[in-house]
């Protein structure tokens, strides 16, 4: 497996996995409040808290982060480019050592011969960084959209225990 989609698929893991793991708030009546009071005051303060913050940790992908777009450069040479290119320097260059040793047309094709095959790797080469570079950005947006939601729910979780001391109960 490539080592990109290794990363890849690593920071989709740990994303998901932190998902699972709730920032849960310990709340305890200071009034005796019965659990039908304790239900009522918690499904409101809840609502209240989305309505605050716009994060429900009941579905925190509703409210991440997009990912960003692909990043791609417009002014990249294009494969079969970098192809002719290493070609005709190849060539040119053939064309030089050939005329040197009295054939510059045999000199000429295996300059081309030679540039072409630089031409080849050198593309190849292009497209391996080109994954790489978006196995990394893809990487890292998805750990800017996890630190978003940890946000986000912190806030919420500031705002539900607010919501909860004010209806005389214990939160930590």
């Amino acid at each position: 497996m490539k080592p990109y989609l290794v990363a890849t698929y690593i920071g989709i893991g740990l994303f998901l996995g932190q998902q699972a793991v709730a920032q849960e708030l310990f709340i305890y009546p200071k009034e005796g409040q019965t659990d039908e009071q304790q239900a009522q005051d918690k499904f409101e303060c809840h609502e209240w808290s989305v309505q605050q913050t716009g994060f429900d940790p009941s579905n925190p992908q509703a409210s991440a982060l997009p990912p960003p777009p692909p990043t791609t450069d417009p002014n990249a040479d294009s494969p079969q480019g970098q192809v002719v290119g290493g070609a005709a320097k190849g060539a040119a260059g053939g064309a030089v050592i050939g005329a040197v040793a009295g054939d510059a047309g045999k000199g000429a094709a295996i300059g081309a011969t030679v540039g072409v095959m630089r031409g080849g790797a050198k593309r190849r080469q292009g497209k391996r960084a080109q994954k790489e570079a978006a196995a990394q950005a893809e990487q890292q947006a998805v750990m800017d959209q996890q630190a978003a939601i940890d946000q986000n729910h912190a806030t919420y979780n500031r705002a539900m225990k607010t919501c909860l001391e004010a209806r005389n109960y214990t939160v930590n």
